[in-house]
């Protein structure tokens, strides 16, 4: 069985190993409050299901994701890059962050399926799972410039 503190753990190491590999930038957990995003912001999301369903949130706002999509695509943050090219590098990281966790839990979790990421624009994003489900979130920046969320909303499948 996995706990909410494993399930937190794995989460932040696996943003970390990938922000660090492949991105290119450090990310650190922060706990200041009030944490605030900037008012236009993109999620990318990725669901998942077996033993354990849910859904892996990644939330920033358009300049952190412009600078994220110009890493991972060796371009600079103030060369032009497409709408398409940052939704898709959003998509690409929540991709590759539910990775890192499926492999992570995959000794503690049995038959963990994972969907095709999708991403939104706009403000006040939020996810829901409805009833009976947990939520973990990890506020984070990268290089100390940009506000980055991590959020995992999961339940235990009924057998």
């Amino acid at each position: 069985m996995v706990t909410m503190t494993s399930l937190r753990d794995n989460v932040l190491d696996g943003a970390k190993e990938v922000f660090e590999t492949m991105i290119f930038m450090t990310l650190e957990e922060t706990t200041d409050q009030p944490w605030e995003m900037e008012d236009v912001t993109l999620l990318g999301t990725i669901t998942f299901k077996g033993s354990l369903e849910g859904c892996l949130g990644i939330c920033c706002g358009v300049n952190c994701a412009r600078t994220i999509a110009a890493n991972m695509l060796g371009m600079d943050p103030e060369d032009e890059i497409s709408e398409d090219d940052i939704n898709d590098a959003v998509g690409e990281v929540a991709n590759m962050v539910m990775g890192a966790v499926k492999a992570r839990i995959q000794d503690h979790v049995s038959n963990v399926e994972v969907s095709i990421p999708s991403v939104v624009q706009g403000m006040e994003l939020k996810n829901s799972l409805g009833e009976r489900a947990s939520e973990l979130v990890i506020n984070a920046s990268l290089e100390e410039e940009h506000n980055i969320r991590f959020s995992l909303l999961y339940r235990e499948k009924d057998d």
